[in-house]
Formats: C-alpha cells, sequence, structure tokens
C-alpha cells in the first residue's frame, strides 16, 4: 500500500492512503534519507515536488545509522568544502527546525603510537589553511582521554572543530519545511518501473500509483546505479561499503561524557562518547551490495582488538552493534547534476559518510543547478568547482 506522510507533528509515521491515479509533479525525488529530505526542501519554496520513499519511513538505512559526526577536516577536498559552507545552517537552522541545538561540541583527538608520528605532521600539513589542528603531548592527551595506553599513545592532534549532530532532528527539519511549503512525502512506494514518456520521466509503484514529473532526481544512496541502470541513465561505478559500529556501556571514569572522540591516526578505528555509552567502530570500508547491511563478526572483533590495544580497557560486554552503508564512486566525490545520457534525470548521490555534515550545501548545489543558476556564493567562496561533482566525470 502507498502512503502519504501529512502531519506536521511526525514526518516518520503519520501517513494516509493516495489513491491509484496518476500524480504529477515538477520534480519527483526518488529517496527520502538525508539527500532527498534536503534537496526537498530547498525546492518546495518554488517547486512542486514530490518525495517517493520505498521503505515504510524516511532515513532507515544510511541516514539512520550514522555515526552523526560534524569534521571540516575528514574527506577529499570537496567534501571539506561542502562541510565548511554548511556549517552556517548547522549554528542558525530555519524555525522548522525546532529550539535544540543542531551541533553539539564535540572535539577529535587524532593520536599515534611512536612508530606512526610522521602520520600526524602529514595530517596537520593536509589542514593547513582551512582548520584549527594543534599539537598535544602524551600529558595532555592522557589529560583529555585518561583512557587511553600511556605507553601506546606518542603524540596527538587536536581538532576544535568536530561537533556531535543530532541526526533524527536534522533530518525531521528538512522534512517539516519541505512539507510547510508543499512537498509530498510518499512512503511504501515501491518502485517497480521507471521510464520516460513523453517529456515526463514515469514512476511506476507496488500500490499501482504512477508518478509523472519532467525531472527524477536519483537521491537512492547505495541503490543509486541500480536505479541509473533501470531507466537508461549513466552507471557511475558507486560502490556502497560497510561500516560496523558498536556501543559498549560507558567507563566508570569522571568527565567521560566530556571527552573528544578519538581517532587512531591512520583511522583503522574510533570511539566517542554517545547517549550516555561510549560509540567504537573499526572504521571499515568493505564492498557489499546494495541492501538492509548487518554487522560483520570480523569487524566486531577487529574493533574490540584495536580499542584494547590503544586503550586500558577491555569489551566485555556490546550494548548494540550495527553497520550502514557508505557509498562513493572512485574520487570520493558526490555525484551531483544532470546526467549526460538521460534528459531530466538528476543526480545527489555518492555521499560516502560526509552526507550529513554537507547536507544543507549540498542541497542547495543541486537546487541551483536544477533551476540553471550559478552555484551559491558561500560554496564558490569555499572553492568547490563544479567539474569536481558533475556525473560526465564518472563514466
Amino acid at each position: 500500500m502507498t502512503k502519504l506522510c501529512h502531519d506536521e507533528a511526525d514526518a516518520y509515521t503519520a501517513t494516509v492512503e493516495v489513491p491509484q491515479a496518476m500524480i504529477t509533479a515538477d520534480v519527483l525525488i526518488l529517496g527520502a534519507g538525508m539527500a532527498g529530505a534536503s534537496l526537498a526542501a530547498e525546492l518546495a519554496k518554488d517547486r512542486r515536488v514530490i518525495v517517493l520513499e520505498n521503505e515504510d519511513r524516511p532515513g532507515r538505512h544510511s541516514t539512520g545509522r550514522s555515526a552523526a559526526t560534524y569534521a571540516e577536516n575528514y574527506g577529499n577536498a570537496t567534501v571539506r568544502a561542502l562541510t565548511r559552507a554548511s556549517r552556517p545552517f548547522f549554528e542558525r537552522p530555519p524555525p522548522e527546525f525546532g529550539t535544540s541545538a543542531l551541533l553539539g561540541r564535540r572535539g577529535a583527538l587524532f593520536v599515534a603510537d611512536v612508530d606512526r608520528l610522521d602520520r600526524l605532521t602529514a595530517l596537520e600539513q593536509a589542514a593547513a589553511g582551512h582548520g584549527e589542528l594543534y599539537r598535544l603531548d602524551t600529558h595532555e592527551i592522557l589529560a583529555s582521554c585518561p583512557l587511553l595506553r600511556p605507553e601506546w599513545v606518542a603524540g596527538g592532534l587536536a581538532d576544535p572543530a568536530v561537533f556531535d549532530l543530532d541526526v533524527a532532528a536534522i533530518h525531521q527539519g528538512f522534512l517539516r519545511f519541505a512539507r510547510a511549503h508543499g512537498a509530498q512525502l510518499v512512503v511504501d512506494a515501491r518502485t517497480v518501473r521507471i521510464y520516460r514518456g513523453g517529456n515526463d520521466w514515469v514512476v511506476e509503484t507496488t500500490g499501482g500509483a504512477r508518478y509523472l514529473a519532467p525531472v527524477l532526481v536519483n537521491a537512492t544512496g547505495a541503490w543509486a546505479d541500480e536505479v541509473a541502470f533501470a531507466a537508461g541513465a549513466t552507471v557511475t561505478g558507486l560502490q556502497p561499503k560497510r561500516r560496523t559500529c558498536l556501543l559498549l556501556p560507558a567507563p566508570a571514569i569522571e568527565g567521560f561524557a566530556r571527552w573528544p572522540m578519538v581517532i587512531d591516526v591512520d583511522e583503522r578505528v574510533y570511539f566517542k562518547p554517545e547517549s550516555g555509552q561510549l560509540l567504537l567502530s573499526p572504521a571499515n570500508e568493505d564492498d557489499s551490495n546494495p541492501c538492509d547491511v548487518v554487522p560483520d563478526e570480523l569487524d566486531v572483533a577487529l574493533a574490540a582488538d584495536r580499542f584494547e590495544t590503544m586503550t586500558t580497557a577491555s569489551v566485555s560486554r556490546i550494548s548494540h552493534r550495527w553497520a550502514g552503508l557508505r557509498s562513493f564512486v572512485p574520487d570520493r566525490s558526490p555525484v551531483v547534476g544532470f546526467d549526460p545520457r538521460a534528459q531530466g534525470f538528476f543526480w545527489l548521490a555518492g555521499q560516502g559518510g560526509y552526507g550529513i555534515q554537507m547536507a544543507p550545501a549540498l542541497a542547495r548545489v543541486a537546487a541551483s543547478l536544477l533551476r540553471d543558476e550559478a552555484l551559491p556564493a558561500e560554496v564558490q567562496a569555499e572553492g568547490l568547482r563544479l567539474e569536481e561533482i558533475l556525473p560526465g566525470r564518472c563514466r
């Protein structure tokens, strides 16, 4: 059954039935995760927008499984530019996002043993001009996170421009904003056929409804290449990659909630306080098919081993474990823009593990391309070049 979300109080669950009919719009967006929701919010002010979501609620996959961190020194130059351009939005969101803060100060601490101190120097140089990284000695590192093993830690870099993100508040805020400006969100709208009919894209769903619009946005995350293939558009080489996360009981150490996020300098493991517990990940990127991914036991064992090597703790109990998919094209920049092969087919995919932190700026970029406008000034000011994100580069 196809359902339409309409209740202002709950963008995830409130639904009414949609008649089996032909429904038209200016823009159809496939996928109601962070990418689709943020673009719908940008476009709804001057376009008739319908967002079609396969699942019974938006954000079930990558969005709902994010480690929820904003980090300006994370990702390649394109990702970093989009992340920096997104920060003002997170700091001053529209009223539809509620009164709670979207950013919570966390900070990060990159640490290395004696054999990898040169990697700290490389990281420091890579962030030059766009960050506030500064060196810490062993004593300062242990003061920031006393769980670390003193004989293992030889040096560290502190990055204050790292924040916790309230992913649910951000995602629901975008959905509320989109609905307030007339966008429609349809859940349980499983696509059975996509084709071009005259000047429109036609999407048929399992409920029997047909949705028509001249522009079809592919914001389907790990499934984006499958959707493109079904529509006769460019296949980009998008590769979903599994990342595993664990929640451990919080250590009984005073001040735990204020610890920074701690990251091995080679990003082989990271951990941070999360909702009164400790979030741990082996930072893995294992190739996967697009699916409802589950954690692999080897990933869990690797996370525990690496954590125990660099800290004085032992992993005796795991409160919760999960996995999510981070989808990349080979150059690890997002894919945004009209497809070079299929008229009216628009890409908003390939966000990798950075989709939440760069969502506001990436949505503004996508909206400007859909409207045939120049890139937003604040994004240009951060050094983003259009050729870095267009789908034509992926052929």
